[in-house]
Order: C-alpha cells, then structure tokens, then sequence
C-alpha cells in the first residue's frame, strides 16, 4: 500500500511543469519562485486528502497554484518597499533575440492586473475557455472577451 507522502511525491512530479509556470509567470527572480513553489506545496499538501476528483486534477492544481500567487501577491503589495543588499544582476539575462522576445512578454504580462495574468497563462498553457473559466470562476463566452482585451493590451503596450 502507498503511502501519502509517496502518492503526493507522484502527484506533484506528475503536475510540477503547472507549479513552475505558474510560480515563473507570478515571480520577478528565482528566490520569490522558489519560495511560492514551496508555498504552493504546502498548500497542494494541505488539500492533498480532501481532493475530491470533481474536476481535472490540473484544474485544481491551477485553481490552488493560482490562489496561493494571488494571495501572495496582494499581500507583497501591502508590504512596505524595501532596497535589496544584493548585487544588481539580472537572473533572467538571455542574449538571443527569441528569449529578449519571450522576456518582453511576460514584463508585458506582469502589468497586467492579476486576473487576467491568470487568464493569459492558462491560455498560453492551451487550456480551453471553458476549463479557465472554470479554474478563475468565469463563464467560457466572458473568457474569450477578457482574452481579447488582453490580447490587445499586450500588443498596444510598448
């Protein structure tokens, strides 16, 4: 019989590519995504036993991964500003042309409002209107609207 620490370690290896993405797209360097990886854990951990399987698997682990980004998220916004003690380098510094491209995408991304943040994601993620409206809590036909919207704010942001 397996155990529940062996099932979660299968379940998270099975959805750790939704964990990094979603922790990639809410982080501004690796140390803020390592530390929302370990606290989506905690949370995928908390509600490990009463998963009740109504909906995907990688619906909930959005659902709870996107929570737990929001959550922080509001909560760094309320925290004061401070100044980092550390050298000023870029821990995503890429010097061809397709990852300058990729890096001005997400700091287009990053503007937006968290919500449609989540949308562009799961989008990008090629999740159907239909599982991202059930993953934020909007119906496919408001989706595909907010889609749009952000669609032409990304391309009129520059």
């Amino acid at each position: 019989m397996e155990t529940k620490e062996s099932q979660f370690e299968h379940f998270v290896e099975t959805n750790k590519g939704i964990i990094f993405r979603v922790c990639y797209m809410f982080s501004k360097d690796k140390v803020d995504a390592d530390d929302l990886f370990q606290e989506i854990l905690i949370r995928l951990w908390e509600g490990f036993e009463t998963y009740n399987h109504k909906s995907k698997e990688s619906t909930w682990v959005y659902q709870v991964a996107l929570n737990t980004a929001i959550n922080i998220s509001k909560r760094e916004q309320r925290r004061i500003k401070t100044v980092p003690l550390t050298g000023d380098f870029d821990l995503y510094d890429e010097t061809d042309a397709s990852a300058q491209q990729i890096q001005l995408l997400y700091k287009r991304i990053n503007k937006l409002e968290i919500i449609d943040r989540c949308i562009i994601l799961l989008w990008l993620e090629g999740i159907s209107y239909k599982e991202i409206g059930a993953i934020i809590g909007l119906t496919p036909n408001n989706v595909g609207v907010r889609l749009n919207r952000i669609k032409e704010k990304l391309t009129n942001n520059k």
